[in-house]
């Protein structure tokens, strides 16, 4: 069984696809097909159903899928131990994180990877929850910080840390913050017209639920994706957003805004790292957590 076939017939399988496998792959579509054909003539057993909507698995499909993950994996893990006797651990780490929490850690974290991991390659990409966790079950992620993550089939979740969520406000010309200014209520935060992510945005989302729980629900004069463009229009007097303070603080002109606690409750948001369970982590992998959780607790916890 030759193992480039094998892989493709993996990443068609989980991706559902042969074109978004061919473009994970950077192969082209029809030498991955033939690739995969040759691999069900060598097995004498259709693997994958093919119709207009993608691929799915046959019965001796998903048989495969579940054998040929272990097997790549420590085919990997072979490489990885080779490597390391060499000259240290080896391999591509793709890890997804929401914006705000990557305009804080990028630069330490790479930073962190590099002395740790110099011969292994970090990719970060920014992403929505939702987005992030296809991208875990697909392959196409190997590791994502997840805000609200709910556990669920495929996906291993270790809490991280617990953000506050404060109220942004644009800060009048000249004004100073001493005292800051006291805490709002949760429930007033409803009278505010809000600069808010659209759905399905994991913070959108928990302002909505925790507005619920106290009788409210938000008053949103802009939905907005995006910390810059939130912040911007906040700045202009557009409304107020609910955001962690590092993702003020790591603004271009974090003067420009007057941040309010939120009581009553306490208005906080859990963060957490999330793997496959589809797919048991490398030593590159399981590295490369170590190091997320060091930067992010030294430095999101440091921010509260």
């Amino acid at each position: 069984m030759d193992l480039k076939q094998l892989e493709y017939f993996v990443r068609v399988a989980e991706m559902g696809s042969f074109t978004r496998a061919a473009v994970a792959l950077s192969v082209a579509q029809p030498a991955l097909s033939r690739q995969v054909r040759l691999l069900e003539v060598e097995l004498r057993q259709n693997l994958l159903v093919r119709n207009g909507r993608g691929a799915t698995p046959t019965e001796a499909g998903q048989v495969l899928l579940e054998l040929g993950r272990g097997i790549l994996h420590q085919v990997e893990r072979a490489r990885e131990e080779l490597g390391r006797v060499r000259s240290g651990l080896t391999g591509r780490v793709a890890l997804g994180m929401p914006p705000s929490v990557a305009r804080v850690l990028t630069v330490p974290l790479m930073r962190a990877f590099r002395l740790a991991l110099p011969e292994a390659h970090l990719s970060i990409s920014e992403g929505l929850t939702t987005a992030m966790q296809e991208g875990l079950l697909s392959g196409r992620l190997d590791i994502a910080m997840l805000y609200n993550a709910n556990a669920s089939n495929g996906l291993e979740l270790t809490p991280l840390v617990r953000e506050e969520l404060l109220l942004v406000q644009a800060r009048p010309p000249g004004l100073q913050e001493d005292p800051p200014p006291p805490p709002i209520a949760l429930k007033d935060v409803a009278t505010l017209p809000l600069v808010i992510p659209s759905r399905p945005n994991a913070i959108r989302m928990h302002v909505e639920s925790e507005l619920a729980r106290v009788g409210g629900q938000p008053h949103i004069a802009f939905e907005i994706d995006g910390v810059p463009a939130i912040l911007a229009l906040v700045a202009d007097g557009a409304g107020a957003a609910i955001l962690s303070r590092n993702a003020v603080a790591s603004s271009i002109q974090p003067s420009a805004f007057s941040v309010r606690s939120i009581k009553a409750p306490t208005l906080t948001i859990a963060l957490s790292t999330a793997i496959s369970s589809l797919r048991p982590s490398t030593l590159t992998q399981q590295a490369t957590l170590k190091l997320i959780r060091q930067t992010a607790q030294q430095l999101l916890t440091a921010a509260e």
